[in-house]
């Protein structure tokens, strides 16, 4: 029973209390790279690109003109007010601001839901898993007005659609997203020799600069790595090439005047006066003057570079086979990228057939993300209460939210601490309580650790005094923490 157990935690989410024991563990996890929805039907409860953008865009526009400042939004005349139940004089403009960022809430805490209930009842959470490792590996954070509405949709509009495909596209379908273009401010970056940056130039009496925060982490963290050989100039390089890529109808600053009527609000769009004309030169490979294919051409190139393969080789191992990934498996996954021109199932694949990733031993300390959706698919629950995110933000780990285009570690000493240990007593206490004593954890253990389960572990869970202090003490054992 011990791969069984392995199957369902190390690389799924974690057993459902009704899950049976799997007789061929490397099949089922083989079958799910084939039963893998990437357009579930718990989708359809967020909302769309359309409705965020809409509302972003009509936001914009009304601060541009003081949220109705007078007759025509003239600067000099009298703000219209109001009163709240109280009678107090209330600023429309606050009251705007408050209500609309109070709607971009309840958009994220739909979408984590969504994401959640998706991988509390997922028949793949192997799957399932590795789209949460890819939304990772391109991290944005949901701040801000924009970020908010639109991080989970980089997950679920461009890394979901390519988990089972080739890392090429999904590299360019998240370059283009507008979560990533905005969030590293590519949507306002300036070809200083562009036709526009020409023109602001001569206005302004000096040129726009360049942006090169998303060249920078294309190169240190979604493809080559930090020590993936590259240079500064490479970075400014990349940077001039990807001027132009910008967001229909959000772009802020000067850049949003140059929209054609035509253009989609909120999608990906090439502004050709805004590009950096001229070749370039990148890592020793030259590339001809051509607008956005130009930006293209250098994707897809550093998509197949050893060097990436190496880099997400070692992510990909680290995340399945320990915090120091083994050189050997290491070495076969960059291979295999390599030889099937970075097919993502058959690196999957590697990582089943691997002996390196079936070891008794657990090889992973669970982030608060796993932990928790683990404690709930063993409970049975198919709900998530959205008050979790906040458990899960006093944890460290507020869903699309790190802070860093770095992502989340992967590495026990981010999430073991003494402090973070405590949280988790504390919240495992708390789960315990509302299950109303449904569940006798020394049933439940066995069901969900077979041989895995230490004899140590299930004396101190027959010596609780409730069922619900048993379930707690389940909830924290190393058996559950671990994976």
């Amino acid at each position: 029973m011990t791969r069984s157990v392995i199957a369902h935690n190390r690389f799924g989410l974690g057993a459902r209390s009704d899950d049976g024991r799997i007789n061929d563990p490397q099949r089922w996890l083989r079958q799910q790279l084939s039963a893998y929805d990437p357009v579930p039907a718990l989708l359809d409860t967020v909302p769309s690109r359309r409705t965020v953008v809409d509302e972003l865009a009509d936001f914009y526009v009304r601060r541009r003109n003081g949220f109705g400042r007078g007759q025509g939004g003239n600067r000099g005349e009298q703000e219209p007010t109001s009163t709240d139940m109280d009678g107090e004089t209330v600023d429309p403009r606050t009251t705007a601001r408050r209500s609309f960022n109070r709607q971009g809430r309840q958009h994220y805490a739909a979408m984590v839901d969504a994401r959640a209930r998706i991988a509390l009842t997922s028949r793949a959470p192997f799957a399932e898993r590795l789209v949460h490792f890819w939304a990772n590996h391109f991290a944005v954070s949901a701040n801000g007005a924009a970020l908010v509405r639109l991080a989970g949709l980089l997950e679920f509009e461009a890394v979901r659609p390519h988990v089972m495909g080739r890392f090429r596209d999904m590299l360019l379908a998240v370059e283009r997203h507008p979560a990533m273009l905005l969030f590293l401010n590519q949507a306002r970056s300036i070809g200083p020799n562009s036709p526009f940056g020409r023109r602001v130039g001569r206005r302004r009496n000096r040129r726009p600069g360049l942006n090169e925060n998303l060249a920078r982490e294309i190169m240190e963290l979604h493809t080559l790595g930090v020590d993936g050989g590259y240079s500064q100039a490479d970075v400014t390089e990349l940077a001039r090439a990807m001027t132009g890529w910008t967001v229909a109808g959000l772009a802020r600053g000067p850049v949003r005047r140059i929209f054609p009527t035509s253009a989609t609000v909120g999608q990906f769009y090439f502004a050709q006066q805004l590009h950096e004309p001229g070749p370039r030169t990148l890592l020793g490979r030259h590339y001809s003057a051509g607008g956005e294919a130009q930006a293209v051409a250098i994707l897809e190139d550093l998509s197949a570079h050893p060097s990436t393969a190496r880099h997400l080789a070692t992510k990909l191992a680290r995340h399945f086979a320990g915090d120091t990934p083994p050189d050997a498996l290491v070495d076969r996954l960059a291979t295999t990228y390599r030889g099937t021109e970075g097919d993502l199932p058959s690196l999957y694949r590697v990582l089943i057939d691997a002996p390196e990733c079936w070891v008794d031993e657990p090889v992973k300390f669970k982030t608060p993300w796993e932990w928790i959706i683990s404690g709930f698919r063993a409970l049975g629950s198919r709900e998530f209460d959205r008050r979790i995110n906040g458990v899960l933000r006093q944890l460290g780990q507020p869903v699309w939210t790190p802070g860093s285009p770095a992502g989340f570690d992967d590495i026990a000493a981010s999430w073991s601490g003494a402090s973070a240990l405590t949280s988790r007593v504390e919240l495992a206490q708390r789960i315990a309580d509302r299950s109303r004593d449904r569940i006798d954890a020394r049933q439940l253990a066995p069901r969900l650790f077979g041989d895995m389960l230490s004899d140590r572990t299930a004396r101190t869970i027959a010596s609780a005094e409730s069922a619900g202090q048993g379930l707690a003490l389940l909830l924290v054992s190393p058996e559950f923490l671990r994976r």
